[in-house]
């Protein structure tokens, strides 16, 4: 690897081990390194927070300072999951010494630190994925796979509602970039198509510089309309994906990842005034059975797995993982929400810079 040894120096017949490093222990960055010490073919080597290590993640790892201190170490791989606001500063530092790397979601604090951030793995080959975690939700897996098959048909719509409590680790965006990017991401990845326009409105209750609840609408390139409640003011935590298409609706837990067909019912009718109305009426409901294995451990699988496929030249391999590009895109429709929330007005996302 360019940065790291773990692929060099292997018997003939072993499987290489990549040298991971992780930037950033709070909350999800032990997370993190828990599924990075449990991972095949990756053995993690050293960790790195500014503020220290609140919850004990380093172990008998050094505990490193600064992302420079994490580079010394030879790795080939990192996990950045510092706050957004720092996610620029440290991607470009890692793609700089050649180090793949999957940065948390969102990609960067705006569209323009994502675009350079996308510039700096694409041109230099390496795999810059970013942790849109949901799309390794075991739920979401099945109804994508599902969707493909054509097993509702024709899809009309996504609605998504994403709801619970104040967040106090979030300090620097609102909840459009922190949770509604998960809604964006999966809609369109979902839909196989990327959004087209976007509708929304805001509130502020929290008393901070930034949105804490937004009603969204959208509709996608090949036609689907999408609806989005994402908030942090509500007592209950909900986590809920609904797909409607002509044979019926998919419900999707992804806090439980079930997943629920309710199927369209074939009821007859000898009314007249009714016979010519050409609705749906309840039919079977089916939970169906899916294995479910944890999203974060699927997720760096992938990962390891593109890094792997990509060989440390060349383009990067990025089947399989939340490439950067489609993390900037996903970061650009939140802010076409935010623009239209704040001038009233339906976005088109055409008319939004991609951020270069």
């Amino acid at each position: 690897m360019a940065a790291g040894s773990g692929q060099q120096g292997k018997a003939a017949g072993q499987a290489p081990v990549l040298r991971a490093g992780l930037i950033g222990l709070g909350m999800m960055g032990r997370h993190h390194a828990r599924v990075l010490r449990e991972t095949s073919g990756v053995e993690l080597v050293a960790v790195a927070d500014a503020y220290g290590d609140p919850h004990g993640t380093a172990g008998a790892l050094p505990l490193l300072g600064s992302v420079e201190e994490l580079i010394r170490e030879g790795i080939d791989v990192a996990v950045c999951a510092v706050p957004t606001g720092l996610h620029e500063e440290v991607g470009l530092a890692l793609a700089e010494a050649g180090v793949h790397t999957l940065v948390e979601k969102p990609i960067a604090a705006n569209a323009a630190a994502g675009a350079r951030l996308v510039e700096a793995y694409e041109s230099r080959g390496l795999v810059g994925a970013v942790g849109h975690i949901e799309r390794y939700n075991p739920a979401l897996q099945s109804l994508r796979a599902r969707l493909a098959a054509g097993d509702l048909g024709r899809v009309y719509q996504i609605a998504t509602r994403r709801q619970g409590p104040f967040p106090a680790r979030i300090a620097d965006v609102g909840v459009i970039k922190d949770l509604g990017t998960h809604d964006i991401d999966l809609s369109a990845w979902l839909a196989q198509s990327p959004f087209a326009s976007v509708g929304a409105r805001t509130t502020f209750q929290s008393g901070r510089e930034h949105e804490d609840m937004v009603a969204a609408t959208g509709q996608l390139a090949n036609g689907i309309i999408t609806s989005h409640l994402v908030n942090w003011l509500s007592p209950m935590k909900e986590r809920v994906t609904v797909v409607t298409g002509e044979r019926g609706a998919f419900v999707a837990d992804t806090l439980t990842a079930d997943l629920t067909l309710y199927e369209n019912g074939t009821v007859s009718t000898e009314w007249d005034s009714v016979a010519n109305f050409r609705g749906v009426s309840e039919g079977n409901v089916t939970r169906l059975a899916i294995a479910k294995p944890e999203p974060l451990r699927t997720e760096h699988e992938a990962f390891r797995d593109a890094v792997l496929a990509a060989g440390g030249h060349g383009p990067a391999a990025t089947a399989g993982v939340v490439s950067m590009r489609e993390g900037l895109q996903t970061l650009r429709v939140a802010e076409a929400m935010i623009l239209s929330a704040r001038e009233g007005r339906t976005v088109q996302l055409d008319d939004v810079g991609d951020g270069s």
